[in-house]
């Protein structure tokens, strides 16, 4: 992911609201998401490179999602998948607290990365550029840096994920033309992140574009406090047109 807004026990009917967008280069091969064959209590898409995912949830309560950080002078090659990240969570029993006890060890084997995990009960986010934190309920924003950096993309999609939530109950379209934005960051905002003006312009905007690299796929999650959990993912060709849907409601059942 390269967009994660979200807002934890922020809602009164809601303990999870999530609203990210997955961008990534549109050569590389990925699965929409559906309930995994092997472990059909999880609910993610599939990068068909690594194996691992970018955002998912399950029924038994669990969400994680990633996101890079972008710094390419520190880029290690034949570092594993970030994406395992998600997937171990997904896949294990383990609270969130702990899952992250046992990664940091070896955390810095990874390229770096912001991880988010919960369980229902907590909300956990860690980053191995050196954040780690339980979440208080509120509203967060997550870009390729760290949690809440005051990127542009971020300080105003949160601004407008919140007056989408403050309708009563979210309406899935309004969360979706929050991540539909295709405005680039003002020249004077742009991050500076190692990768030159043009691609930091490009990056800037919620929603991205190019013929090689832009926004696959869009994703809102909705956990209700009520146990059911309403999961929809929105699929991009390259030139920006939806071409797939997936629209899955489930219910949580933690020994399930």
């Amino acid at each position: 992911m390269c967009l994660i807004l979200f807002a934890w026990r922020h809602h009164p009917r809601y303990d999870l609201i999530v609203a990210a967008n997955r961008d990534e280069f549109h050569e590389r091969p990925s699965a929409a998401a559906e309930p995994w064959q092997e472990a059909p209590h999880v609910l993610a898409g599939r990068d068909l490179r690594s194996g691992g995912t970018w955002l998912g949830i399950s029924t038994r309560g669990r969400f994680a999602a990633v996101t890079n950080y972008r710094d390419p002078a520190s880029l290690k090659t034949g570092a594993p998948s970030r994406g395992g990240l998600v997937s171990a969570f997904l896949l294990g029993a383990e609270p969130p607290g702990a899952y992250l006890d046992r990664l940091a060890p070896s955390a810095d084997r990874f390229n770096g990365f912001s991880l988010l995990v919960g369980d229902g009960d907590s909300l956990h986010y860690y980053s191995n550029r050196g954040r780690r934190e339980e979440l208080k309920p509120g509203l967060y924003g997550l870009s390729n840096r760290l949690l809440d950096t005051d990127w542009q993309k971020v300080a105003e999609g949160k601004q407008a994920f919140a007056a989408a939530l403050s309708a009563g109950d979210p309406d899935v379209e309004d969360i979706f033309r929050v991540l539909a934005d295709r405005r680039p960051a003002d020249d004077d905002r742009l991050p500076d992140t190692g990768v030159g003006t043009e691609w930091e312009r490009l990056l800037s905007s919620r929603f991205i574009m190019s013929p090689v690299y832009g926004t696959r796929s869009s994703t809102a999650v909705l956990m209700g406090r009520s146990g059911r959990v309403r999961f929809v993912e929105r699929s991009f060709d390259a030139q920006g047109r939806p071409w797939m849907t997936v629209d899955m409601t489930v219910e949580i059942c933690p020994a399930g």
